[in-house]
This record gives structure tokens, C-alpha cells and sequence, in this order.
């Protein structure tokens, strides 16, 4: 094997891929990083049994072959080397990495040993990938991460015709966010996939196109020359389209979102942890309180319409942060029925395509 690799796409292939290696491998050859190189091409691919990446770069092969390194070491090397061409050279059991004047000589792990890479499902559609990581952020914060419930750590996955709907729940309040997408087929599609996992592969989406695969068991999504594959957890989820109907809230608030979030974050400094944050809706304004522990309180009104009854109503302060923060367009409508039932966050406008549903708390 011997190739020669402009620096920064062999880098940027490197620290991507880096991410799918686990913390603590089960088997020591999952610490490495697969390098396979073709005809003008170089393909770095890494697998921890549920979640597998690989990316395809070009470059100039003299010898095809394949190798696999210790992937942090590989990692840290390469984001050390000069902006310069890198060769790399397979020679026995050692790797050459010759870059200007710098040379690391890194030791193989065994190759024949590595798990065969699962293959990517059949596409059901593609998305932009800028739109599924804006939708992703949206709705992740609130996937749980209790491992004991697998379900409630998931991001649902609906598609059926040209809807694409992703939810999140853990129990306290659920986020859902309608996408516009291009399915490749009329059959209607469902999965459950890790939220973390989810939520860290949208982050490094290429831009453009995504196409996303589904099976029993496994998803993919496919872009810019980089393909990952994600292990499904087990499908069953709430019926959460039915929750978040807006007709099921009989007063309704309009907020500017921006300064109701800072008021937020300001009361809450002298509130106790997990100590809630009240909202008591006036004609004009909006009252935020919080604290009356030991250290004070806390208080600050912001502009506001209401269309209802005068309310009181309290929430868990985080919870009521990540449903503002995933408002898009600057003003949120918040619509409520009594203190002791959820609030539906939304953004101003006809047919909402995000919709936050968040548990009120027992006001004392």
C-alpha cells in the first residue's frame, strides 16, 4: 500500500470518521481506524458494532492495499502534520507517514480481524442536510438519557408520502419537527434511532443533499461522500402527533422569544436547582419569577399578548429553555389551559412545523 493525500482532505477524513471510535472498544481492534486504498481513491472507515462511518476521498494510489491504525494516535498525528501532500507507505507491520520533513512510523493492528462494515440500507429519501440538522437540534434535547429506557432515548423517524417527522420525548415534555424531504418511495417508514448518536452525526453533515436508508434494524444516511449507519433501537413510541394538537389549549400567548429567554436565564440565578420558573401572563406582559429559597429571588417582566384568562403557570427552567430555543422566526405562541396542565410551545404562523409540549409543574 502507497498512496500520496493532499493534507487537508486526508485530515479532514480522519477527524471525521474519528468520531464513531468508541471510548472503551469491546475488542481492541475497534480503536482503529480502516484505511482502504483503490484506484485514486482513499476510503477511512470506522465501526463500533452500533454506529459505522466511512468517507471516500481521492487521492494518488501507486499500491492498493489496506491498513488499520490506532485511530486517537492517527488522529492527533495527521492534525499535527504540515499543510503539505502526506504519503503513507505500508511496509510489513509499520505505517510511514511522511509529511515535509516530519515522519511517523505507526504500528498496525490486525487487519483480518476488524468486523466486516455493515452495508447501507435502501434509500427511502434525501434531505438537506443543513434542514435535517437544524431539525435535529430541535427536537434532541428532549430525548432522555436514562439507558434503562431505551425508548425515550430515541429520535423518531416518520415518513410516509412527502410528510418526514422527527419526535423526542423523556416522559416530561415531547418536540416534534415536520421536514420538507424527497422520499423515493410511497410505502410509509418508521424507526427509533439513538438520540445522542443522532444528534452528533447532524452536527458534521456535509452540505447538500442527505439520503437516508432504512431497514429492519439499521439506518443510514449518505452525503458528500460520507456514509454512516446507525444500529435502531426498538420502534414502539408514544402516539405523539395526537398530544400536540393546538386545539386542545384554550389561552394563548404571543412572545418576542429573545428576551423572554434572557429573563429566563437571569432569574434562574438565584433559584435553587431544579427549583421552578413561574410565568404568570397578564394583558401586555409576562411576570418571570423564580427563587424564594435561601438565596432570593428573582424577577422580570417582558412584553407580551394574550389572548385568554389572566394565568399563572410554572416550569421546569431547562425544559422551558429548550422549547423557546427551538422556536425559529423570533416569536413564540405559547398555548395553555390551567396551571396544572402542559403548555404547547410554538412559532408564530399557519401550519407550525415545530411543536414543543412541556409538563407544567405544581405551583406551591
Amino acid at each position: 500500500m502507497k498512496l500520496t493525500i493532499p493534507h487537508d482532505a486526508l485530515a479532514d477524513a480522519i477527524t471525521w470518521t474519528a468520531h464513531a471510535l468508541p471510548q472503551r472498544p469491546s475488542v481492541p481492534v475497534l480503536a482503529g481506524l480502516l484505511l482502504t486504498a483503490g484506484e485514486d481513491e482513499l476510503t477511512v472507515a470506522a465501526f463500533d458494532y452500533d454506529t459505522s462511518r466511512r468517507i471516500t476521498v481521492g487521492a494518488d494510489v501507486a499500491e492498493p492495499g489496506r491498513v488499520l491504525l490506532p485511530g486517537r494516535v492517527l488522529a492527533e498525528v495527521v492534525k499535527a502534520l504540515p499543510r503539505q501532500p502526506v504519503e503513507l507507505t505500508l511496509s510489513g507491520n509499520e505505517a510511514t507517514i511522511t509529511c515535509g520533513s516530519a515522519r511517523f512510523d505507526l504500528l498496525t493492528m490486525p487487519v483480518d480481524d476488524y468486523p466486516t462494515l455493515p452495508e447501507p440500507p435502501a434509500p427511502i429519501g434525501t434531505v438537506d442536510a443543513s434542514t435535517l440538522a437544524a431539525a435535529v437540534s430541535q427536537v434532541a434535547p428532549a430525548a432522555g438519557r436514562d439507558d434503562a429506557l431505551p425508548m425515550l432515548t430515541g429520535i423518531r423517524l416518520d415518513a410516509d408520502g412527502g410528510q418526514f417527522n422527527l419526535a423526542a420525548t423523556d416522559r416530561y415534555r415531547i418536540a416534534a419537527r415536520e421536514l420538507d424531504w424527497e422520499p423515493a418511495e410511497t410505502e410509509p417508514a418508521g424507526a427509533l434511532i439513538p438520540g445522542r448518536a443522532l444528534a452528533d452525526i447532524a452536527k458534521h453533515l456535509p452540505a447538500g443533499p442527505v439520503t437516508i436508508g432504512l431497514t429492519d434494524g439499521l439506518a443510514s444516511l449518505t452525503g458528500g461522500g460520507r456514509t454512516t449507519t446507525i444500529r435502531l433501537l426498538d420502534p414502539k413510541f408514544i402516539d405523539y402527533r395526537a398530544r400536540l394538537n393546538p386545539g386542545d389549549h384554550t389561552i394563548w400567548a404571543e412572545v418576542d422569544t429573545a428576551p423572554l429567554l434572557a429573563a429566563i436565564k437571569r432569574v434562574v440565578l438565584v433559584a435553587e436547582r431544579n427549583t421552578a420558573v413561574r410565568l404568570a401572563w397578564a394583558d401586555g406582559e409576562v411576570l418571570v419569577q423564580a427563587g424564594g429559597g435561601d438565596m432570593g429571588r428573582g424577577a422580570e417582566t417582558v412584553p407580551a399578548d394574550l389572548d385568554g384568562a389572566p394565568l399563572e403557570i410554572a416550569f421546569q427552567p431547562q425544559f422551558l429553555l429548550d422549547g423557546l430555543a427551538g422556536v425559529e422566526g423570533g416569536r413564540a405562541r405559547i398555548g395553555m389551559t390551567s396551571p396544572a396542565k402542559p403548555a404547547l410551545i410554538l412559532p408564530v404562523g399557519d401550519n407550525p412545523t415545530y411543536r414543543y409540549l412541556v409538563m407544567a409543574l405544581r405551583l406551591s
